[in-house]
């Protein structure tokens, strides 16, 4: 594989041990960060908040929120890097948006005298918005953009993760509640190096052919 993209894409893999005694540079570790920051979103929406667990107080605390039937993915979090705890706002409100158009006008992306038309973009999010202001599928679907943005992020610094799905949303927003202000959080993502007995590292790529998931027209 000589295209570059493709090479990483191809060696990327869900890691399943990681070496605790290599750590991911803190410069490399910003490029992760900064590329989250850029992730695209649905009006510029941004209805993410990222949660870094590094410190061993904060594994600690991730660590115990673990239960059966997830308590396999515990060691990831003490063993890799880092943890991020992707969480998204389940009621994105215009007052919101507000604050991301007040940017885009600092930013000079839209002059001062055209707020108000911008604001009318909101009206996609309301789309998707019950009685009750929930519009947490709306902003999940906006987060999953950044966790795809993240997994080729660190395949391009070559760099491993594992994704998790696997945690008890429950006891992870009641531990991490003045953290998260509010924000729901139903997948982190272990970021760091895999141990040489990583079985997962070993096995091939398997993915369906072209031809059964492209529909060209």
């Amino acid at each position: 594989m000589t295209d570059p993209i493709l090479h990483d894409l191809w060696n990327r893999y869900t890691c399943k041990s990681y070496d605790p005694t290599r750590k991911v540079p803190e410069e490399k570790l910003q490029i992760l960060y900064e590329a989250l920051r850029l992730t695209p979103s649905s009006i510029n929406s941004q209805p993410w908040k990222f949660i870094v667990i590094s410190s061993d107080k904060a594994k600690r605390r991730l660590y115990d929120t673990f239960t059966e039937p997830y308590h396999f993915n515990r060691q990831y979090v003490l063993d890799s890097t880092v943890t991020i705890l992707f969480a998204h706002n389940p009621k994105y409100r215009l007052e919101n948006y507000e604050e991301v158009v007040k940017k885009m006008i600092e930013d000079g992306r839209i002059p001062p005298e055209k707020k108000e038309r911008a604001l009318q973009s909101f009206r996609f999010a309301r789309m998707h918005t019950d009685e009750s202001g929930f519009n947490g599928h709306w902003t999940k679907a906006q987060l999953y953009i950044a966790l795809g943005n993240a997994y080729h992020t660190l395949a391009r610094l070559g760099i491993d993760s594992t994704a998790l799905e696997g945690i008890d949303v429950e006891r992870v927003e009641a531990e991490f509640k003045e953290e998260l202000g509010g924000f729901a959080c139903h997948v982190a993502l272990c970021i760091g190096y895999h141990q040489a007995t990583d079985y997962n590292a070993k096995l091939p790529k398997s993915r369906l052919e072209h031809d059964s998931i492209f529909i060209h027209l």
